[in-house]
């Protein structure tokens, strides 16, 4: 069965290591057979939340930018793949700022599978945890996700340091195997 698969990017860098996994992850989920989009947050105009409280009203939210194009991605997606690097043991202000902002229609995100990718420069894996945790954060707020799968690189820093690492091939099956 096609399923329609969203991956969501923080990476600020274009062809960063968070991204590139980002990549591969689409290479095995479009040769599996189903319809995937990647959407880079960088490229798009998501403004803070404002704590207006309209959204509690069941109105739209206010403010004027990329976001409600991306929640109806969201809505629309059987597949949401949240992809971050790790900045002080948490995910990207830029993912951060996306989640606060799905508010107005977290409630018809229900019964969807959940993949999560993060990357970061300590080679300490533990302390990657904070940063799925925080995730796991957003999806108790939801109504039925399911958590499918995690893909942890740990050790990359610098832009292409994740060449040659094993997430990569990791990414790849996991996308395939939706």
């Amino acid at each position: 069965m096609t399923k329609k698969v969203l991956i969501i990017s923080s990476s600020p860098r274009k062809g960063g290591n968070s991204d590139t996994l980002c990549d591969r992850f689409l290479e095995g989920a479009r040769e599996a057979g189903h319809e995937v989009e990647k959407i880079m947050l960088r490229d798009k105009d998501v403004r803070y939340c404002t704590g207006c409280g309209v959204c509690n009203t069941g109105r739209p939210c206010v403010q004027h930018d990329d976001m409600a194009d991306i929640q109806e991605r969201m809505v629309q997606a059987d597949v949401i793949v949240l992809a971050t690097p790790v900045y002080f043991y948490t995910m990207s202000a830029q993912l951060k700022t996306m989640i606060d902002r799905t508010c107005p229609r977290y409630t018809e995100m229900s019964g969807k599978d959940f993949y999560f990718i993060a990357t970061m420069a300590e080679t300490e894996l533990p302390m990657m945890e904070r940063t799925f945790d925080s995730l796991r954060g957003f999806l108790a707020c939801l109504e039925d996700p399911h958590e499918k799968g995690v893909i942890r690189a740990a050790g990359v820093w610098k832009k292409g340091e994740i060449d040659g690492h094993p997430a990569l091939q990791e990414a790849y099956e996991m996308g395939k195997s939706i």
